[in-house]
């Protein structure tokens, strides 16, 4: 109940969540295979449900803690226990606990208990007619020497007792809600006289800043926090004195009016006492708390939008069947070349001085290179010298130098490429291959499988998010290893060729498991089907439930292995075989005899439907589906398997023939998806390819309203960047992006624009001096 108010989901779905979530399921799991049961959530929705259930986990901890605590003090009564177990975060906890904790002894409520002041405290809320605070000086006792001290002393008691009130806590935060509270920042005094101009520079907006903490924008807590930090800004909420008049007036009159009647004097200390509570502890309570939360939901949504971003960016489009030349650009230690095969392998890698007076004597050498292997599509990474070069090539380009060759290059994103280039991974996957090379070869993977090559790059370090470093690293990091995972779990892989680094990320797998899978691979030849990943040490059933939807098999491959190894294994496979034979097929394809536990030979048959997404629980289902409309395997993929499937549907409908084969409509939804989608079917074929283009536009070439096509680099909460082609992306303010402009064709959960999309824009300001473009969104390409 707790976790469906907190994140706006069916109590029933939240159920079903906390259920699998606690059967370790993973979130790529959930998403395909359990639809049903989660009423079909988005990857997104199931993170941001996980991530509430484990805060909600650790407010049950810190309760279960503070009871053990009371109880173990003798102070924890029935309702108490209750009001304890009712709390739904660390806030509301603590507020319900403040009156029983044991306060430190620095704080004057505690000196004055000590001096014995609490029972006169007591006395003017429950009975002031006996009360006598001139019994209570002591002339010679720092504290009690006159009446002002004793005042003073109850006053603090006092105030200590209305600020630990829940009642009260919850009185002046309903307040707060329905007042105008804002939060203001300025320019610091000290950073005015001895800061860094540059540095203050980039927090002008928030030198006079105020906004009113409702309508307040993510981004701008986050800018406002790191000016803060920077000692470049001061910041404080502003609650206005009409709050604290009525909050006052509440306390004397309504919660803590007294029993009986007070003398003028005492009356005097009642509302000092809490015009005290509000100022020194309220108050600052309050602006505690609106600063956390607001600071906690700036961090969340940074954190959400950095993982959209990724996912865009990892699901870019894949170009296959082309050799490419990527090109590191420099300068003083030239730009670094990597011809790189359609199937990825390094065919060559060399260096080319291009902006030191050697240029056109380069160009011969990069001609013959290109002619050479073929290769017709240059890409370019976004660093240091990539104008100059993308100049070098384009004026080549236009002068058709290149031909017979039709020449064209795209420029991509390099962030992360030199923190790779020279990682232990890069080591072991390119040993022999110099680190400035290494990152060439990157570049060009990143254009031929992006996904392949960025998962071997920690995700913070590709640069698509916003205050990285401010947020929270482990919900960061927790945050993108799963939108990882997602992506390459739904992308698929096909076990008998993918890196042992990509593997890593399918769920249900880890760095362990994915080594054993190499190592199995490496020792008895490629994987048959999915029922031999049973055979991986440290694959057990719940990793093999959780991996084997994502883990794909190339049908062809797998016969023509079989053909020239075991012939008899795809002959007849009706044809029965003797009981107790067993055949292993060695990396050499030899039969032999296995050690160990026998595995019959059946298992070691090819099933085609193991190159679909049909999870193998539902195999028996498929099968049972693919005798109802008169199909067979060997035809999956091909145009008269949807023919028969459509013609079923059509008589039947899904749910009909869901009801018939006593199985969900989800799950019958996937088993038509994986039958008649064609082999090697790929998710991101439906995703932005690059760019490829073979003409420079430069900075000063643009005028206002002048229309051009780019592509967004980069999203953030107050707009998005697009590279347009002049080496500077331009703005799209968040305000200019609507639904009418956004293609209905793609799904979206939000109104936003991720990496990789193409857009068509207009140029409404250019700003020379700052380098800046503010451009107008027409609509998505």
């Amino acid at each position: 109940q707790a976790l469906s108010e907190i994140t706006n989901v069916e109590p029933w779905v939240c159920a079903n969540l906390i259920r699998l979530f606690k059967e370790e399921n993973t979130i790529p799991f959930i998403a395909r295979y359990r639809k049903e049961l989660i009423n079909n959530l988005e990857a997104d929705a199931l993170r941001e449900v996980q991530q509430a259930l484990e805060e909600l986990r650790a407010v049950a901890k810190k309760t279960h803690t503070t009871i053990q605590k009371l109880k173990k003090e003798g102070k924890l009564s029935g309702g108490l226990l209750t009001a304890l177990l009712n709390c739904r975060t660390s806030e509301e906890l603590d507020h319900v606990s403040a009156p029983y904790k044991t306060g430190s002894k620095g704080t004057k409520a505690q000196r004055a208990k000590q001096l014995g002041l609490e029972p006169a405290a007591l006395s003017i809320l429950q009975n002031p007619m006996e009360l006598n605070l001139f019994s209570y000086i002591r002339p010679n006792t720092k504290g009690l020497s006159t009446i002002q001290e004793v005042e003073a002393g109850v006053q603090h008691i006092l105030a200590d007792i209305f600020a630990k009130d829940k009642d009260t806590l919850d009185f002046i935060r309903k307040l707060c809600q329905q007042r105008y509270i804002c939060i203001q920042s300025a320019l610091a005094k000290v950073s005015s006289k001895s800061g860094n101009e540059k540095d203050i520079d980039k927090f002008q907006l928030y030198h006079e800043f105020s906004c009113n903490i409702k309508s307040i924008q993510h981004h701008q807590i986050l800018a406002i926090n790191r000016g803060e930090n920077l000692k470049i800004l001061t910041v404080k909420v502003n609650i206005p004195d009409g709050v604290k008049n009525e909050f006052c007036w509440w306390c004397v009159n309504e919660r803590w009016r007294p029993k009986q009647f007070l003398k003028p004097e005492l009356m005097r200390i009642l509302r000092n006492s809490v015009e005290d509570a509000y100022k020194r502890l309220i108050h600052p309570l309050l602006c505690r708390e609106f600063r956390s939360k607001l600071t906690s939901d700036a961090e969340k949504e940074s954190v959400m939008m950095f993982g959209r971003n990724l996912r865009q960016l990892l699901l870019t489009s894949p170009v296959r069947g082309r050799t490419l030349m990527g090109v590191d650009p420099g300068y003083k230690h030239g730009c670094k070349l990597a011809i790189i095969s359609p199937t990825s392998q390094i065919l060559h890698t060399d260096v080319v001085y291009l902006h030191s007076g050697q240029g056109f004597c380069e160009a011969e050498k990069i001609k013959r290179l290109l002619l050479q292997y073929n290769c017709s599509t240059i890409v370019i990474g976004n660093g240091t010298a990539c104008r100059e070069t993308e100049a070098y090539f384009a004026d080549l380009i236009m002068k058709k130098y290149f031909a017979p060759l039709d020449v064209v290059y795209c420029i991509v994103s390099e962030a992360g490429a030199s923190i790779y280039s020279v990682s232990p991974e890069a080591s072991k996957e390119m040993p022999d291959l110099d680190p400035n090379l290494r990152s060439a070869v990157s570049i060009a993977r990143r254009v031929q499988d992006p996904l392949a090559e960025l998962v071997k790059i920690e995700p913070k370090h590709i640069g698509v998010g916003m205050y990285q470093h401010d947020v929270s690293q482990t919900l960061l990091k927790a945050t993108l290893d799963s939108v990882v995972e997602e992506c390459v779990s739904f992308v698929g892989v096909d076990i008998n060729i993918c890196s042992e680094i990509l593997l890593r990320h399918i769920a249900g797998l880890n760095a362990n498991r994915a080594k054993n899978i190499i190592e199995w691979r490496e020792k008895n030849g490629p994987f048959i089907n999915r029922e031999q990943l049973k055979e991986v040490k440290g694959l057990g059933p719940k990793s093999f439930q959780q991996c084997a939807g994502f883990i794909r098999f190339n049908q062809e491959y797998i016969k023509t292995f079989c053909r020239m190894t075991c012939p008899f294994l795809i002959s007849d496979s009706n044809k029965k075989t003797e009981p107790g034979s067993h055949v292993l097929l060695t990396k050499a394809g030899a039969q032999g005899k296995k050690k160990g536990k026998p595995t019959p030979y059946a298992s070691q048959q090819p099933n085609p439907l193991d190159q679909t997404c049909i999870h193998p629980e539902s195999y028996n289902i498929a099968m049972r589906f693919l005798s109802l409309i008169g199909g067979n395997a060997n035809d999956i993929g091909k145009s008269d398997m949807q023919q028969k499937v459509n013609a079923v549907i059509q008589k039947e409908g899904l749910e009909g023939t869901a009801k018939r084969l006593n199985t969900t409509v989800h799950t019958l939804q996937l088993i038509i998806d994986g039958l008649t989608q064609p082999e090697g079917f790929d998710i991101r074929t439906d995703f932005d390819k690059p760019d490829f283009k073979r003409s420079i536009v430069c900075f000063e070439d643009l005028s206002v309203g002048a229309i051009l096509t780019g592509k967004v680099e980069n999203a953030t909460p107050f707009g998005v960047f697009v590279d347009i082609g002049v080496g500077k992306a331009g703005l799209i303010p968040v305000r200019s992006i609507t639904e009418a402009k956004l293609s209905k064709v793609k799904k979206r959960r939000s109104l936003g624009l991720g990496p990789g999309e193409r857009v068509e824009v207009k140029v409404l300001n250019v700003d020379i001096a700052r380098l800046r473009i503010t451009l107008d969104l027409i609509r998505v390409l």
